[in-house]
């Protein structure tokens, strides 16, 4: 039985002033089921209002990294430290912060109330599913499990890394249509997953390649197996096929773009896949969500596609686009295609809403 879609959720954003905290700021403007109570940001925020948070005060530049101009209903919030959000006074909090301060802060918020994270801090305890929503919706039944292990009234939802994504919503119609053994793939990420740390520097990524971004490919190849294991007897087993992967850093803003070659259990050629694609996304799970792509998963036959400058903005980002499906010839059966997903949409913040969105049509909010 669906949520009555008229009564608006009370959201709290936590890291609010930052790169993915804007993001959450854009994705939930004008939101018809989630209303935002309060954001909340470090200490030297906390007290101003939301627009003169995000102005440097020595410059006047105002630090907003988003397209769009920022939303009226932010600007004149006052922003909150983290101490001063009572969770009991929110439906559902929303993070935004780096790993260690969200395994300081996430546990308290979820003793009362849901949390869904973008932080790695808790994706890999046994009691927190890594959900994408369309994908896993039925581990989404681990959050039970999960409050009532740790005493919560709340719990904890983290998004998967933002590379897992695309991967994950690709693989998912191979492995249900033909078995996977294996996975290989290689990253080309943009620099805006980096966020705005000193990570990657101007001169380090202007006509460069950087070939290793650390913990990325250790946290690709767990969440992987355990975003498309199987959810059973209150615990999630791992998909059993191996994941191998080698991921970049490349001189694009937005949209990672991966190399995919599949070992299928099953013989499928390159056309019985895209079909496989195509009917999983005229009939994913979450395709009447406010925040879901009229097109999930979309399969060029242009070779010449996906591109992130042509394809990253399809559908507000939200789409995982598919070219050059094509027979292997290192497997004896599989095949091997190109993906684009956006990193910054279906990959954080608005990926994050479209999951709330998810949680509240099956009652967990």
């Amino acid at each position: 039985m669906l949520l009555q879609r008229d009564v608006m959720l009370r959201v709290a954003i936590i890291g609010a002033t930052g790169v993915v905290g804007q993001e959450f700021i854009v994705a939930l403007d004008k939101h018809p089921w989630f209303e935002v109570g309060a954001v909340a940001a470090s200490e030297r925020s906390a007290g101003k209002r939301y627009i003169d948070a995000l102005r440097d005060s020595s410059t006047g530049i105002l630090k907003w990294h988003q397209r769009t101009p920022v939303p009226d209903y932010a600007k004149e919030m006052v922003v909150k430290s983290v101490n001063e959000i009572d969770a009991k006074d929110y439906n559902l909090v929303f993070t935004a912060v780096e790993t260690d301060d969200a395994r300081v802060i996430e546990p308290k918020l979820a003793e009362h109330t849901p949390v869904i994270s973008t932080a790695a801090a808790f994706r890999y305890e046994q009691d927190v599913p890594i959900l994408i929503p369309g994908i896993n919706d039925d581990h989404a039944e681990l959050l039970e499990v999960q409050r009532e292990k740790r005493g919560w009234r709340g719990f904890i939802a983290p998004l998967p890394n933002c590379t897992t994504t695309g991967l994950a919503i690709t693989l998912k119609p191979i492995q249900d249509e033909f078995g996977i053994e294996r996975v290989i793939m290689t990253s080309l990420q943009a620099v805006s997953g980096a966020g705005r740390s000193p990570g990657v520097a101007a001169l380090d990524i202007f006509d460069n390649i950087i070939p290793f971004i650390p913990k990325e490919e250790e946290k690709v190849q767990v969440e992987a197996r355990k975003i498309l294991g199987r959810f059973m007897d209150g615990r999630i087993d791992d998909a059993r096929f191996r994941v191998s992967c080698t991921c970049t850093r490349v001189p694009v803003i937005d949209g990672h773009t991966e190399s995919v070659f599949v070992e299928t259990s099953r013989t499928c050629e390159p056309e019985d896949v895209k079909q496989a694609m195509l009917k999983y996304s005229s009939n994913v799970s979450i395709k009447n969500l406010p925040s879901a792509p009229e097109d999930y998963i979309i399969v060029h036959d242009d070779p010449s596609r996906p591109q992130p400058r042509l394809d990253r903005d399809v559908n507000d980002g939200m789409s995982t686009i598919v070219g050059r499906i094509r027979k292997d010839t290192a497997f004896e059966q599989g095949v091997k295609y190109v993906l684009l997903s956006h990193n910054e949409k279906m990959g954080s913040a608005k990926g994050a809403v479209l999951l709330a969105e998810m949680l509240k049509v099956r009652e967990l909010l």
